[in-house]
């Protein structure tokens, strides 16, 4: 696709997720020898000779984060790799691995319901000058409309093993939902401009990450960025949610893999 364009274009790979023949997700794996090995096929697969953002899926409880940042960093040296970043990542193993050598992004789930990187790492992120690629800012969904997030309950994707997509908890959230969808009418645009508009609002910092498939939901997400929202309506869309949302962004076992969840 790029051709004789790449220098055009940033290109970020995730890696380390190890899969089953199914598609499961059975755990990660940041041994510096599998870093270099997935960086090899992926290479190969994307037909260029570096990438611009390397960064782990997720953290590897057995690899210390130093020896991780330590062979990211020999592939820098060698030219395979511009930046550095990671996923996920606590406040303290931040701080670690950018001893070791400069994060450049930090990739982590927030939107409207899921602020806990406001915490530490969001701080700790911003004292560093390490920028933060924010995923999941629709909260898969949910913040799209109430219609959408009652098909995405009854759909056979991954949500259906999402909390925040189950049982009393969707009967909850879908009332903040609605609520959040009325704010959105009276101001004249879509829950999804809104949503994306609010994480827009957080700092320069701060890049939202689209997962647009269809050309109207790319043209809603674009259309965040010309609205004009005042700081008032912001702050109304984040009081909806405010410590009211239930469920947790993954289940139990998801939760645990998340460096940046524990204490």
């Amino acid at each position: 696709a790029l051709g004789t364009r790449r220098a055009d274009a940033f290109i970020a790979v995730k890696f380390g997720a190890l899969r089953d023949p199914a598609g499961g997700f059975t755990g990660i794996d940041l041994r510096p020898v599998a870093i270099k090995n997935a960086l090899a096929y992926s290479l190969k697969r994307l037909g260029t000779d570096y990438v611009d953002l390397y960064q782990p899926a997720r953290m590897d409880p057995t690899v210390p984060i130093e020896d991780v940042v330590g062979a990211l960093a020999d592939l820098v040296k060698a030219g395979y790799v511009r930046h550095i970043g990671l996923s996920e990542a606590g406040a303290t193993t931040i701080e670690r691995a950018h001893a070791v050598h400069p994060i450049t992004a930090i990739q982590m789930e927030y939107s409207l319901v899921s602020r806990s990187i406001e915490t530490a790492v969001l701080p700790t992120c911003r004292r560093l000058g390490i920028g933060v690629t924010a995923y999941g800012v629709l909260s898969r969904g949910l913040l799209s409309s109430a219609a959408n997030a009652k098909r995405y309950a009854q759909g056979q994707d991954f949500r259906i093993y999402s909390p925040r997509f189950q049982g009393d908890n969707l009967t909850a959230n879908l009332a903040l939902i609605t609520a959040f969808e009325a704010l959105s009418t009276r101001l004249g645009c879509a829950p999804t401009e809104l949503a994306l508009a609010w994480v827009f609002s957080r700092g320069s910092d701060i890049v939202p990450l689209i997962g647009a498939r269809r050309r109207t939901q790319l043209s809603q997400a674009l259309s965040a960025l010309t609205h004009s929202f005042a700081a008032a309506d912001l702050d109304q869309a984040a009081a909806i949610f405010a410590g009211t949302v239930a469920g947790e962004r993954y289940n139990a076992h998801g939760m645990m893999m998340l460096d940046s969840e524990k204490a």
